[in-house]
C-alpha cells in the first residue's frame, strides 16, 4: 500500500479517537496530550515522506537527464556546426577535457594523477629541412613522419615524400621516438593494401625496422574538401574497410598500426567500433578535444612554432596511462 495513504489513514483515526474521548467527558489531559503528539508526529512523518518522494523524483530526473545526453554539437576547422548522435557503444573518451591546459606559448599539458603525457611533432615535405637536435632540445619527444601519399586525381599515383628518408634518419639519430603516416586516397581494400606495401618499402629504403619505430604506423584516410577527388564517392563503410585492410597488412609485417581521425570522419565516415583494436590519432584545433570517443594522441595545433623546423607545423600530445 502507498506509504502516504497509510499516514493519512492514521491521522484520521487519531483525530476521531480524540473527538470520542472529549465527547465522553474524559478529563485525562495526559491521554489528550499523547494523542496530540501522535497526530503531530504522523503529520511530520507525512511531510518527510512527501519531501523524500520529491527528492527521489528530482534525483530520478537528474539521472534521466544524464542518460539522455546522447547528442554532440561540434564545429569543423572552417567553423561549420554539426549536431550528431553519439555512439555510446563505441570506445569513449576517458579524459576530463577540462584538464587539458594550453600555456602562453601554445604548449598543451594534461593535469591528472591518472595520466601523464608527452609532446611531439608530425612533419612532411611542407616542414622543409629539419634540425632534429633542436626539435629534441625544444622539449618534443616523438615525431610522426609522412612517408608518402597517393594523389587524389584519377590516376591515384603513389608518391614518396621527398623528405621521408632524411627525416626518419635525422629524428632517430636525435633520439626521438618515431612513427610514420601515409596520406591515403584509396578507393578499395586492394588499394589500401598497396599503400601499406608502399609504406613498408619506404621504411626499408631508410633502413628502418619495426624495432626502430617506437611509435605506430598510421593510416591517414584524407578527404579533399577544396577540389574534386577520386575518394568523393567512397562510402563510410568503404573508408572503414580500407583502414582495416591497411592496418592488418602493416601488423602482418610486425608494425603497430594506428588510425588518424577527426570529428567529421568519426561522425560520418569511420566506424570506430570496427576499428576498436587500433589506437586513434585525433585532430582537432579547438581549445578542448570535442570528440566523445577514445584517442591516444591529440593533434591540437597545425600552426606551431617549433625550434629546428623552418615552417609552422603540427604538434601533438600523447596520453599515457600511469
Amino acid at each position: 500500500m502507498n506509504r502516504k495513504k497509510i499516514c493519512t489513514q492514521g491521522l484520521l483515526f487519531s483525530a476521531i479517537l480524540l473527538v470520542n474521548i472529549t465527547i465522553c467527558g474524559c478529563e485525562d489531559k495526559k491521554i489528550e496530550s499523547n494523542l496530540t503528539s501522535i497526530i503531530q508526529s504522523e503529520s511530520t512523518t507525512n511531510e518527510e515522506t512527501t519531501n523524500e518522494e520529491t527528492t527521489n523524483e528530482e534525483t530520478t530526473k537528474e539521472e534521466n537527464t544524464e542518460e539522455e545526453q546522447t547528442q554532440l554539437t561540434f564545429v569543423d576547422v572552417k567553423g561549420n556546426e554539426y549536431t550528431i548522435d553519439i555512439h555510446n557503444d563505441w570506445p569513449l573518451n576517458p579524459y576530463n577535457v577540462d584538464n587539458f591546459v594550453r600555456d602562453e606559448n601554445g604548449n598543451m599539458s594534461y593535469l591528472s594523477e591518472e595520466y601523464t603525457y608527452r609532446l611531439g611533432v608530425d612533419v612532411s615535405k611542407y616542414s622543409a629541412e629539419i634540425d632534429w637536435a633542436k626539435v629534441k632540445a625544444d622539449g618534443y619527444e616523438f615525431a610522426i613522419i609522412r612517408v608518402g601519399f597517393r594523389g587524389y586525381g584519377n590516376s591515384g599515383q603513389l608518391v614518396e615524400d621527398p623528405y621521408a628518408v632524411s627525416n626518419l634518419k635525422g629524428a632517430l639519430e636525435a633520439g626521438l621516438d618515431v612513427g610514420v603516416y601515409f596520406f591515403s586516397q584509396a578507393i578499395s581494400e586492394e588499394e589500401a593494401i598497396e599503400e601499406a606495401k608502399f609504406t613498408i618499402e619506404i621504411l626499408e629504403k631508410a633502413g628502418v625496422t619495426s624495432e626502430d619505430l617506437k611509435m605506430p604506423v598510421v593510416f591517414d584516410p584524407e578527404t579533399i574538401t577544396d577540389d574534386d577527388a577520386r575518394t568523393d564517392d567512397v562510402s563510410g563503410e568503404q573508408f572503414t574497410a580500407n583502414a582495416l585492410a591497411y592496418l592488418k597488412k602493416i601488423e602482418s609485417e610486425g608494425f603497430t598500426g594506428m588510425i588518424y581521425s577527426n570529428m567529421l570522419w568519426e561522425a560520418y565516415q569511420l566506424d570506430l567500433n570496427e576499428l576498436s583494436d587500433y589506437p586513434v590519432w585525433y585532430a582537432d584545433y579547438e581549445d578542448k578535444p570535442q570528440t566523445p570517443y577514445a584517442f591516444e594522441i591529440w593533434q591540437y595545433s597545425e600552426s606551431a612554432n617549433v625550434s629546428g623546423i623552418p615552417n609552422l607545423c603540427d604538434v601533438n600530445i600523447q596520453m599515457i596511462k600511469q
